[in-house]
């Protein structure tokens, strides 16, 4: 069973680009080839990722962000999770 990822993710609830079931399975992004762990929402068609910019906070308690643009590649952090089951079982027999 393969998950398409969509165009646009972002991980602020009040978006309507938000997927909790999605974002739960683990979401990775490549950006310019560079792994990002502080990605707060992203587009592929459009080219550009928000990054958390420090622990900042804007009057509304959440985080300030910058748009950044490049080649934006999203993928599944655990894509297999069924198949290592299987092979945990395979290793300790």
């Amino acid at each position: 069973m393969t998950t398409t990822l969509p165009d646009r993710l972002s991980n602020d609830p009040r978006s309507p680009y938000y997927d909790e079931e999605l974002l739960a399975k683990g979401i990775g992004i490549r950006f310019k080839g560079v792994e990002k762990t502080n990605v707060e929402e992203y587009c592929v068609s459009e080219g550009w990722v928000r990054v958390a910019a420090g622990k900042a906070l804007d009057r509304r308690g959440r985080p300030l962000t910058l748009k950044l643009q490049g080649a934006v590649e999203p993928y599944l952090q655990h894509p297999a999770a069924d198949a290592g089951e299987h092979a945990g079982d395979h290793d300790a027999e």
